[in-house]
């Protein structure tokens, strides 16, 4: 599972031809969550103030996102994203 991005100790990941809807894997520490490229939470949950952090992060890179989840199901190495500052 490639990670795209690291801030705040929260890790983001996205896998390889994983299943629709877009999405990337969000976790902190004992936690992890599935957020869309809205912002919603799919599945798990994360702690209120890191949830808060991705979703600041997720408005930032929305665009690159989508570029990744592309990238991710044609098989193709996935970029790097800037971390939330």
């Amino acid at each position: 599972m490639p990670v795209i991005s690291r801030f705040y100790g929260i890790l983001i990941a996205m896998y390889f031809n994983d299943h629709n809807p877009p999405h990337f894997h969000a976790k902190y520490s004992e936690y992890e969550a599935l957020f869309s490229f809205d912002g919603t939470i799919l599945e798990g949950n994360l702690p209120k103030r890191a949830s808060t952090f991705v979703q600041e992060w997720i408005t930032l890179h929305r665009a690159e996102l989508e570029e990744n989840w592309r990238r991710a199901k044609v098989g193709e190495p996935l970029n790097s994203i800037a971390p939330l500052e």
